[in-house]
C-alpha cells in the first residue's frame, strides 16, 4: 500500500494556486527538500536512504537500452545502445510516496524518477508535485526526469475533443520563481517483454511521463526549464498541459510529443514556450498524436528544416483560442476553423533562408509580427489577439513586400487544376463546362480581387483554363475572414522586386489532371517562360489542407523524374513551382491543385450529406465546380444550369433554338435549351423568354424532372428523388443529390 502523506484536498489546493498564480507552493503544504549532488544526495538535510521503502531513496538501477543484444531484445539499433558501465555511472533518485518535493542541485550523471507503484494510476491521492528550484540533471542513457506510476485522471481511450483539465493529475511540475532548471536527457528505445514483441519499456523524451503531466510556474511565473534532448524533448504518453513559467527545448527530434493516437491532448494555457526541434534528421516543434489546443501564452517553435516537418503538428485538430503563436516549419499542419482566435497560415513558394526577418503590418503600418528566423522555413503559422478578421495586412520578408497566388478558396492565378479524373468523358480530356456571360455566383466572403471560375473552368472568352497556365497577378492584401486563413504561393511582389516575372507550364500546357484512386498522377515536364536555371526552380507538393504530405525538390535534383515528388494516397494536393527567392534576376510562382480519388473542392467535406452525390456527378463530368477548388454547394441553381446538367446526364445531342428571346445562340447552355424545348421539358414564361439566369425552385425542378423521367424511360418516383429537406430555391448540393439518383 502507498503511504499517504498528503491529502487529496491539499493536492488540489496546491495545483490550483500554482496555476492561477495565487501563492507559492511553499506556502500551501509541507515540502520535502531534495538536494542533488554527485557526491551525496540529501533529503531534508539528511543523506538519502538506499532503502526502496523510503519516500526518497538512491540506488535503483536505471532503465536503459543495453548494447550487445540481438533483435529479440528490442527494436533499438547500435546507436541506441549503451554499455552497462555507462549506465552504472548514473545515480537514480526515486520518489515513492505522494507529496510535494522541492528539488535543487546537480546530478552530472543521474535521473530523477517518480514511481508510486503499479496501483497508483487509479488512486486519486497518488500525486507528486515536483517544485524544480535550480535543479540540473543530466542523463546520457535515459530520460533525466521520468514519471513512471502516478495517478491518471483520464482513460487512454477517452476522446476529449481537445479539452482536458490536469489540475488533479498525478504528475505535477512547478517551476520555482526565479529559478533556472536544466534537464539534459537521452531516451530508451523499445525493449520487449522477455519472449515477446510486446513493449516493456520505451521512453522517447528527455523529460518524460507515462501518465498525464501538468507543468506550471509559481506565483510570478518567472521560473525556467531548459531541456536539451538527444531524441525528443518533453513527452507524455497521454495528456500534457503547460500553464505558466518558461520552457525552452532543443531536441534532435520532436520538441514536445504526446503519443496516444487520436486521444492525446497537448494543451498550452499560458507562459512562454520556445522550441528548436529537429536538430537531427527530422522532428516537429510540437507534435501531438491527438489534439493541440492553445489557449494562451507565447509559443515560438521551429521544426527540422530539411524534412517535411512543422512547428506545430497534430493528428487531430489544432485549436488556437488565445495567446501568441509563431510556428515555423517546412509544412505546418492546418489549424482548425473552430479556433476562437484568428490565425494566418503562410505557405511560401520557396524555402526562406535562415536569418530572414518576417514582418506583418496592418494598413496603418502597425507591426503585429517582427520575427527573425533562426532556421530555414517554408511555412509559418501566426496567431495573436491583435489579429482581426476582415482586416487587410501586408507581409514583408527582409523588407520586401510579399504577395500570394492562392488562399483557402484555391488559386488566384498561375495555374488551375482540379479537373475530373481523366477519361470520364471517354476521350481522356475534361468535359466541356458552362460559360456564362458572368459567373453565376461567387462564394461568400471571397477576398477582393478574386472571382469564381464559371462551371467547368471556362473563362468568359470560352477557353478552357483548367489545363493551361494563366498569368494571374498575386495579391499583397492578406485579409483573413471566417473562412479564409491560409495563403499559398507566397513570393516577392513582382511590382516591388525589380525582377523579371516568370510563369511556368507543366505537361506541355496540359496542367495536372486529377486521377482516381490507385492511378498515378501524370507529371512529365516543366516549362518556364524565361531561361531560369533548373537549380533555381523549386517544386513543392503538399496536401490541402496541410496534414500529412509535403515534398520539396529543386528541379535539377529531380533529374528528369518528376514523378518522385508526386503523392500516391487519396487526397487533395497543391503543386507549387517557383523561382527561388535568392535568384537576383527572375521571380514568379505558378500553382495547380489536383486530387487523387477525392473531390478537389475545399468547400465540400467528406462528412457532408451531399458529398457522395457531388462526387458521383463530378467523376462523370456532369457537374464540375464554380472553380478548380470550389463547388459552391449552397449557390442557387439557375434554369440554364439545371437544363445543361440534365442534358449531360442523358448525353443528348445539342440543338440550337430560336424559341426564346433571351437565349444567346452558341452560348454554353443554348444547345441544351434547344434540346429541352424540342422534347417538351421546358416551355418558358409564355412570353418568349426562357429566363436562363433565374433561380430554380424545388417545385419547378420537380416539374422538369417529371418530364425528364418520362423522356428517359425511368421508373423512379419523385418521392424517391426529392427528400423532404429540399424545399424552396434549389442549391447546387440539392441538384447533385437529385441527379445522382438518376445515374
Amino acid at each position: 500500500m502507498l503511504k499517504r502523506t498528503m491529502s487529496l484536498m491539499l493536492v488540489s489546493i496546491l495545483t490550483m494556486t500554482s496555476m492561477l498564480g495565487i501563492a507559492s507552493a511553499s506556502t500551501t503544504t509541507k515540502e520535502t527538500v531534495i538536494n542533488l549532488s554527485d557526491t551525496a544526495v540529501t533529503v531534508d538535510g539528511q543523506k538519502a536512504s538506499t532503502s526502496s521503502s523510503a519516500a526518497v531513496y538512491v540506488g535503483a538501477s536505471i532503465v536503459y537500452y543495453e548494447d550487445g543484444h540481438d533483435s529479440s531484445y528490442g527494436e533499438g539499433t547500435d546507436s541506441d545502445g549503451h554499455s552497462a558501465e555507462e549506465a552504472t555511472e548514473h545515480t537514480v533518485v526515486t520518489i515513492t510516496e505522494p507529496g510535494t518535493y522541492r528539488v535543487s542541485g546537480k546530478l552530472s550523471k543521474g535521473q530523477l524518477a517518480i514511481d508510486l507503484g503499479e496501483d497508483a494510476a487509479s488512486d486519486p491521492t497518488a500525486v507528486v508535485t515536483l517544485i524544480l528550484d535550480g535543479a540540473d540533471i543530466t542523463s546520457t542513457v535515459a530520460p533525466a526526469v521520468i514519471f513512471y506510476n502516478v495517478y491518471e485522471p483520464y482513460s487512454n481511450t477517452e476522446d476529449t475533443k481537445g479539452t482536458v483539465d490536469l489540475s488533479d493529475a498525478g504528475a505535477q511540475v512547478i517551476l520555482a520563481d526565479g529559478s533556472i532548471n536544466t534537464v539534459n536527457g537521452a531516451y530508451v528505445a523499445r525493449i520487449y517483454k522477455e519472449g515477446t514483441t510486446k513493449k516493456l519499456h520505451k521512453y522517447d523524451g528527455a523529460f518524460y511521463s507515462k501518465m498525464s503531466m501538468n507543468i506550471s510556474g509559481e506565483a510570478k511565473g518567472t521560473g525556467e526549464l531548459h531541456i536539451t534532448a538527444t531524441n525528443e524533448g518533453l513527452d507524455s504518453e497521454l495528456h500534457l498541459a503547460l500553464n505558466s513559467g518558461k520552457v525552452y527545448i532543443e531536441s534532435q527530434d520532436d520538441g514536445i510529443n504526446t503519443n496516444e493516437d487520436g486521444i492525446s491532448v497537448t494543451s498550452i494555457n499560458g507562459g512562454y514556450l520556445y522550441v528548436n526541434a529537429g536538430l537531427g534528421a527530422e522532428g516537429d516543434g510540437v507534435d501531438s498524436n491527438g489534439y493541440l489546443t492553445i489557449n494562451g501564452g507565447t509559443i515560438v517553435t521551429m521544426a527540422n528544416d530539411r524534412s517535411p516537418d512543422g512547428g506545430i503538428d497534430a493528428d487531430s485538430d489544432i485549436i488556437i483560442n488565445g495567446g501568441t503563436v509563431i510556428a515555423l516549419g517546412t509544412r505546418n499542419d492546418a489549424s482548425s476553423s473552430t479556433s476562437k482566435q484568428p490565425f494566418m497560415e503562410l505557405s511560401f513558394a520557396t524555402t526562406q533562408a535562415v536569418g530572414s526577418t518576417i514582418k506583418l503590418t496592418d494598413e496603418k503600418g502597425n507591426e503585429l509580427l517582427n520575427h527573425k528566423a533562426e532556421k530555414k522555413f517554408q511555412s509559418v503559422t501566426f496567431s495573436s489577439a491583435d489579429l482581426k478578421l476582415n482586416t487587410e495586412y501586408h507581409l514583408y520578408v527582409n523588407g520586401v513586400e510579399q504577395q500570394y497566388t492562392g488562399n483557402s478558396f484555391g488559386m488566384m492565378g498561375g495555374g488551375f487544376g482540379g479537373n475530373p479524373p481523366s477519361g470520364n468523358n471517354g476521350q481522356g480530356t475534361p468535359p466541356t463546362g458552362e460559360r456564362p456571360e458572368k459567373p453565376e455566383g461567387t462564394p461568400p466572403e471571397m477576398p477582393d480581387g478574386m472571382q469564381a471560375m464559371p462551371e467547368g473552368g471556362f473563362n468568359p472568352d470560352g477557353q478552357n483554363t483548367t489545363n493551361t497556365t494563366v498569368s494571374g497577378e498575386g495579391s499583397t492584401a492578406f485579409k483573413i475572414t471566417e473562412s479564409v486563413h491560409s495563403f499559398s504561393g507566397i513570393s516577392e511582389a513582382s511590382d516591388n522586386s525589380g525582377k523579371t516575372k516568370v510563369t511556368f507550364t507543366v505537361n506541355d500546357g496540359a496542367g495536372i489532371q486529377s486521377v482516381a484512386s490507385g492511378v498515378s498522377v501524370v507529371f512529365k515536364g516543366v516549362t518556364a517562360s524565361a531561361a531560369v536555371p533548373e537549380s533555381d526552380i523549386q517544386l513543392t507538393v503538399t496536401d490541402v489542407p496541410s496534414e500529412n504530405y509535403s515534398e520539396t525538390y529543386l528541379l535539377s535534383d529531380l533529374k528528369g523524374d518528376l514523378s518522385k515528388i508526386m503523392p500516391e494516397e487519396d487526397g487533395q494536393y497543391r503543386l507549387t513551382i517557383a523561382v527561388v527567392s535568392s535568384n537576383e534576376t527572375y521571380t514568379g510562382v505558378s500553382q495547380w491543385q489536383f486530387a487523387i480519388g477525392v473531390l478537389p473542392f475545399t468547400d465540400v467535406k467528406l462528412n457532408d450529406a451531399s458529398y457522395n452525390a457531388i462526387k458521383a456527378l463530378y467523376e462523370k463530368g456532369i457537374m464540375i465546380g464554380t472553380s478548380s477548388t470550389q463547388y459552391s454547394p449552397n449557390l442557387p441553381v439557375t434554369r440554364a444550369t439545371a437544363i445543361t446538367t440534365l442534358g449531360r446526364l442523358l448525353k443528348i445531342e445539342q440543338t440550337e433554338t430560336s424559341s426564346f428571346n433571351d437565349v444567346v445562340k452558341n452560348s454554353w447552355y443554348s444547345g441544351y435549351v434547344g434540346w429541352a424545348v424540342e422534347n417538351g421539358i421546358v416551355i418558358g414564361d409564355g412570353k418568349g423568354n426562357f429566363m436562363p439566369r433565374a433561380n430554380l425552385t424545388a417545385e419547378q425542378m420537380k416539374l422538369i424532372i417529371t418530364r425528364y423521367v418520362e423522356l428517359s424511360g425511368s421508373n423512379i418516383s419523385l418521392d424517391d428523388l426529392f427528400p423532404n429537406t429540399i424545399t424552396g430555391t434549389m442549391t447546387r448540393a440539392d441538384l447533385a443529390t437529385v441527379l445522382s439518383k438518376l445515374l
